[in-house]
C-alpha cells in the first residue's frame, strides 16, 4: 500500500484554507493538535503506509503492536487527510468545549488504541464466521474509526438534531448507522470493520462500562476532572486572597426548602405580594435568610387592617 500523493497536494491546501477560515485562535488547543499531528505525519511518514497500517496478521502474528499507535495518524492519500481531518476539526470543536482538553485528549488516545483492538476482533470473527482468512490480511489506516466514536459522543451529548447523512435529513440517533453503510456502499475500498469498530466503541463510552472504567484509571492523577461536573465557583478564586476563609456553598435544599419549581415559583409570588402588604421590610429588623421563605402566619384581625390600610393609600 502506497501514497497515491506525497507533498503539498490539492486536498492538503484546501484543509488548510478551511482550517484559516475558521481561525487557529478559534480551535481548541487538542483539536489542533491532532490536526497539525496528522498533517506532519502526512507530509513525513514515519514509515512506509505498507509498514504502519493495522492488520490482524502484522499485529497479531508478527507480534507489530507499534501499529495500534501509528495506523489512525498516517493517511491514504491527501483526500483521504481531507475529509477526516474537516470532520475532525467541526467534532473536535463542539466535544472539547464539552468535555475540556484534558478529558478530550484522553478519550482520543484512549480511543486511537481500543478502536484498532475491536477492529482486530470484527476482522478475526470474520475469519471464523464466513471461514475466510483473507480477512486477517485487510490493512487499514486513517482516523476515521476515531471520529465515528466522536460522532456517537457528539449525538449523544446533542440529542434531538437532525443530521445530513450525503443531503438527506437523518435523526442524529440513526446517522452513524445510515453513514457507516452509505459510505461503505459509495466507496467500497474503506474499512467497514474499522468504521464500525469506532461506533462500538463509542457506544461502548456512551451506554457501556468505558467511561467508567477511564474515570477509574484517571482518579488517582490529580490534573483530569471528571467531564460534565461543574467547577466551584469558589475553587476560581480560593487561593488568591489569603485573609478570605472559604465556606462550603449552600445546598440546593437549603435555598429551596426542598420546594419543587412550580411550588418555588407560587411561594416567590406569594413573598412579593406579602412584602408589599407589610410595607416592603420585616418586623424588628430581622435579615430574612436566602432563598425561599414563609411569611408569618397572621390573625384575621391583622389581615383585615393590612387591606383596610391598602385602599386608604
Amino acid at each position: 500500500m502506497e501514497r497515491r500523493q506525497r507533498g503539498v497536494s490539492a486536498g492538503l491546501l484546501l484543509l488548510l484554507y478551511q482550517i484559516s477560515q475558521v481561525g487557529l485562535q478559534n480551535i481548541p488547543c487538542v483539536t489542533l493538535g491532532v490536526l497539525v499531528l496528522n498533517i506532519f505525519l502526512f507530509l513525513s511518514p514515519v514509515r512506509p503506509l505498507s509498514e504502519v497500517c493495522l492488520s490482524v496478521n502484522e499485529a497479531v502474528h508478527r507480534k507489530n503492536w507499534q501499529r495500534l499507535l501509528l495506523a489512525p495518524f498516517h493517511h491514504a492519500d491527501d483526500w483521504h487527510l481531507y475529509y477526516n481531518m474537516i470532520s475532525m476539526l467541526w467534532k473536535g470543536i463542539m466535544l472539547e468545549r464539552k468535555l475540556k482538553s484534558i478529558w478530550f485528549a484522553y478519550i482520543i488516545a484512549v480511543f486511537s488504541v481500543l478502536i484498532g483492538v475491536v477492529y482486530m476482533v470484527l476482522e478475526l470473527l470474520l475469519v471464523v464466521i464466513l471461514d475466510d482468512p483473507s480477512y486477517e490480511m485487510n490493512c487499514g489506516v486513517g482516523f476515521s474509526g476515531v471520529l465515528f466514536a466522536l460522532k456517537v459522543l457528539n449525538n449523544h451529548y446533542n440529542p434531538g438534531r437532525v443530521s445530513s447523512v450525503f443531503g438527506l435529513p437523518i435523526s442524529s440517533k440513526y446517522a452513524c448507522w445510515v453513514e457507516l453503510v452509505a459510505i461503505h456502499l459509495i466507496s467500497p475500498g474503506t474499512s467497514f470493520a474499522g468504521h464500525l469498530a469506532g461506533i462500538l466503541v463509542g457506544l461502548m463510552y456512551t451506554m457501556g462500562p468505558l467511561k467508567k472504567i477511564m474515570q477509574a484509571c484517571a482518579a488517582g492523577i490529580s490534573f483530569f476532572t471528571e467531564p460534565d461536573r461543574p467547577r466551584d465557583y469558589y475553587s476560581e478564586y480560593y487561593g488568591y486572597y489569603p485573609d478570605y476563609q472559604y465556606r462550603a456553598p449552600r445546598s440546593y435544599f437549603d435555598y429551596t426548602g426542598g420546594l419543587t419549581e412550580e411550588e418555588q415559583l407560587e411561594r416567590a409570588v406569594l413573598n412579593s405580594l406579602n412584602e408589599r402588604d407589610f410595607g416592603g421590610g420585616t418586623h424588628n429588623n430581622e435579615r430574612r435568610p436566602y432563598g425561599f421563605w414563609f411569611p408569618p402566619e397572621h390573625s384575621e384581625e391583622d389581615i383585615r387592617r393590612q387591606r383596610l390600610r391598602r385602599f386608604d393609600r
